[in-house]
């Protein structure tokens, strides 16, 4: 009997296997494993770019005596450092900085939390409310300082106005120190305020409501129940805020630049000039003192470093009191 198979054809490929157990696994754990990473890796190659290399670059050039206007370079090692730590214009820079971060962020997280605790009950509107307080975080900062920069006019301002009207003599808004940084606080708090208080709005909303019923059956009042209960708390959430608020104002640079019509000097004789508006003042404009602004700006992120330090400590003391 004659076969009807061609020995000279080519033999049929065999059938392809379904992937075993053991590669399956082996392709799930390493999706498992790899995967996180690949997703969170555009963000870390954007940060190596925008922000870890700005900051090495940073310190390579405090070291040398760049002239950003001639281009010229010439290595100057710690002098730059030196002379910032002996300039007096920078510590006036820092005491308005830190003096205008205090006067307004106290007011402002305190402010917030009022306003949280009101929006956290039941009342009509409280939706639309709640989207209102958001309004003047994304209004334009520079709409925003033009217009309390005439709010806050020497001679025909509305704040003077008032003041006048209560038969108080208005002081020189632009001309003195401690009333530049009342006005430059009110602007931050009227920016900031809203935000501050939704974050500690999502904060009191995730506290059971079994606690305030058990307190309320106990005859506490309301306003021993925010300060016993709600407060204790939104405790992380409260520093979380401060670490923010720290790092912010320590940065404060557009409020004060409008507030006096775009002029980086803070004033007559620097009442509200802060250490940003000097960095600019001292590298971009006039000198072009690129190494000198390089050494202060390195020493401003040491000084934002260590009130974050501070205020991670003073978290996780917190937790632990919360803990025990």
């Amino acid at each position: 009997m004659t076969s009807l198979v061609d020995p000279a054809a080519p033999a049929p490929p065999a059938p392809r296997r379904a992937p075993g157990p053991a590669r399956r696994y082996r392709l799930a754990g390493l999706d498992m494993r790899y995967s996180p990473y690949l997703y969170i890796a555009p963000f870390f190659a954007l940060f190596a770019i925008f922000g870890f290399f700005p900051i090495v670059y940073t310190v390579y050039v405090s070291l040398f005596d760049y002239d950003l206007l001639a281009g010229t370079k010439e290595f100057a090692g710690l002098a730059n450092y030196q002379a910032v730590l002996a300039d007096a214009q920078f510590w006036n820079a820092t005491y308005n900085t830190v003096g205008m971060f205090l006067v307004s962020t106290v007011p402002q997280l305190l402010m917030a939390l009022m306003l949280a605790n009101l929006l956290n009950r039941t009342m009509r509107a409280r939706t639309a409310i709640r989207m209102g307080i958001l309004i003047p975080n994304i209004t334009s900062v520079a709409a925003v300082g033009i217009i309390f920069g005439m709010i806050f006019a020497d001679r025909y301002g509305l704040a003077s106005w008032l003041l006048e009207a209560v038969g108080v003599d208005p002081p020189a808004w632009r001309d003195s120190r401690y009333a530049s940084w009342f006005a430059v606080a009110f602007m931050v708090d009227w920016r900031w305020t809203g935000y501050n208080a939704l974050i500690y709005l999502g904060a009191m909303q995730a506290i059971p409501k079994d606690l305030y019923e058990s307190a309320s059956l106990d005859g506490a009042s309301r306003w021993r129940q925010f300060w016993q209960i709600t407060v204790p708390l939104i405790r992380p959430t409260i520093l979380f805020t401060i670490i923010i608020s720290t790092i912010g104002g320590l940065q404060l640079f557009t409020e004060p630049l409008m507030y006096g019509y775009g002029q980086p000097r803070g004033g007559a004789n620097n009442e509200f000039q802060t250490l940003a508006m000097y960095i600019y003042e001292q590298t971009f404009t006039g000198s072009f003192r690129y190494g000198y602004g390089a050494a202060m700006s390195w020493l401003l992120f040491l000084m934002i470093i260590v009130f974050a330090l501070v205020n991670f400590l003073m978290v996780r003391r917190s937790v632990k009191g919360d803990a025990k």
